[in-house]
C-alpha cells in the first residue's frame, strides 16, 4: 500500500474516493470528497492534508482528510456541521491504512498534537488509529465524543410503530391527530430545484427566529454553506429539504441526506407560534415513514442526545475521540 499526501484542493476531484466511502460499512455522506470539498471551500483554514492510499492500480482503496493549524492535526470537518469524520477504506484494508497513515503523517507533516473526533465507536477506526499511533511511540487517549441516536428500520411502518413502547406509539399518533383536528389536513412538501430557494428562505428565517444558540447558528457564512449543500446534492437525490404545510403556512422544516441505505436527519427548524401542535415531531415521523416505504435500513438522527430523538425510539450510538501527542 502506498499513501500519498497532498495539500492541493484539486485532489478532491483528482483522487475521487466516493467508491471507497460506499464500500466502507461505516462510511457516510460526510466522508465523501464532494461534501468535504464544499466544507473546505466555505470553512477551511490552516493547511489541507488529503491522504489517499492505493495498491497496485490507481484507484484509491482508502482515504482520510486532515487540516493542520497552529500545531494541531484534526480531521477536516467542523464538529457543529460534520457529524462523522475520519478515514474510510475498502474491506480488508483498514488496518494497513491506519498503520501507513500515521507513519506518513509523522514523517511528512509538522504537528504537535492530534484531536481526532467524530468516529463511530463501533467502527474499527478508533482502535486501529490508537494502535497505529501507539506503535509509533505516541501518547494516545480515547474519549467518548457524544452519541448519534439511530433507528434501525423494519420492513413496514406498522412494524416500526408496533415495536415502540406503547407510550411513544400513542404519543406519535396523538400529535398527528391533534394537529389535523385543530389546524386541518397537512401536506409534506419536498423541495425541488425550482422551489429550493423559497423553501430555504423560510427555513433560514425559522432558524434565526429561534431563541438561544440556535438563533445565532445560521450566520451569513453558514447560510451560504447550507444553500450550497442543497444546490450541489439535491439534483443527485442525496439532499432533502422538507416542510410540513398546513394551509398556507410552513410551520416546520427539516434538512436531511440520503446515502446508501441511510437517511440522516441533519437539521430542523420550526415556528414557535405553532409549538403546541408539535409540527416538527409530526414532520419527522412522516420522514421516518417515507424512509421505510423507500426501503431504507437506517434513520440516523445524528449528533446530539436530545430528548425529542428518544421519542421516536432511537438508540444512542457512541462516537469516539482520540487525543494523540507526539
Amino acid at each position: 500500500m502506498r499513501v500519498d499526501l497532498s495539500d492541493d484542493p484539486t485532489t478532491f476531484r483528482g483522487s475521487d474516493w466516493s467508491g471507497v466511502v460506499a464500500s466502507d460499512p461505516f462510511g457516510s455522506f460526510f466522508h465523501t470528497p464532494d461534501y468535504l470539498k464544499l466544507y473546505w471551500e466555505e470553512f477551511g483554514s490552516g493547511r489541507l492534508l488529503v491522504a489517499t492510499a492505493t495498491d497496485d492500480d490507481a484507484d484509491p482503496v482508502a482515504a482520510c482528510v486532515f487540516t493542520v493549524e497552529d500545531g494541531l492535526l484534526t480531521f477536516l470537518g467542523g464538529f457543529d456541521v460534520t457529524d462523522y469524520m475520519g478515514p474510510v477504506a475498502v474491506p480488508g484494508r483498514a488496518e494497513a491504512f491506519a498503520k501507513e497513515l500515521f507513519g506518513s503523517v509523522l514523517a511528512e507533516v509538522e504537528w504537535e498534537r492530534a484531536d481526532l473526533r467524530g468516529m463511530k465507536a463501533e467502527s474499527p477506526w478508533p482502535g486501529l488509529l490508537a494502535d497505529a499511533a501507539g506503535a509509533q511511540g505516541l501518547r494516545v487517549e480515547r474519549y467518548d465524543d457524544g452519541v448519534c441516536p439511530i433507528l434501525q428500520l423494519p420492513a413496514t411502518h406498522e412494524e416500526y410503530l408496533a415495536a415502540l413502547p406503547a407510550k411513544l406509539r400513542h404519543e406519535i399518533r396523538r400529535k398527528d391527530r391533534r394537529l389535523q383536528a385543530d389546524l386541518g389536513p397537512y401536506e409534506i412538501e419536498l423541495a425541488t430545484e425550482r422551489t429550493l430557494p423559497e423553501l430555504y428562505d423560510r427555513f433560514i428565517d425559522l432558524h434565526r427566529d429561534s431563541p438561544g444558540p440556535k438563533g445565532k447558528f445560521m450566520h451569513a457564512g453558514m447560510e451560504i454553506f447550507f444553500r450550497r449543500l442543497g444546490e450541489a446534492f439535491l439534483p443527485r437525490g442525496e439532499f432533502t429539504l422538507a416542510f410540513i404545510r398546513v394551509g398556507d403556512a410552513w410551520p416546520a422544516g427539516i434538512i436531511g441526506f440520503r446515502f446508501d441505505d441511510t437517511f440522516s436527519l441533519y437539521n430542523s427548524a420550526f415556528d414557535r407560534e405553532y409549538g403546541q401542535w408539535s409540527p416538527g415531531m409530526v414532520l419527522i415521523s412522516d420522514m421516518i415513514r417515507r424512509s421505510i416505504d423507500e426501503g431504507l435500513a437506517t434513520f440516523d438522527l445524528l449528533k446530539g442526545d436530545l430528548e425529542y430523538k428518544k421519542r421516536f425510539g432511537a438508540e444512542p450510538a457512541a462516537i469516539s475521540r482520540l487525543d494523540v501527542t507526539r
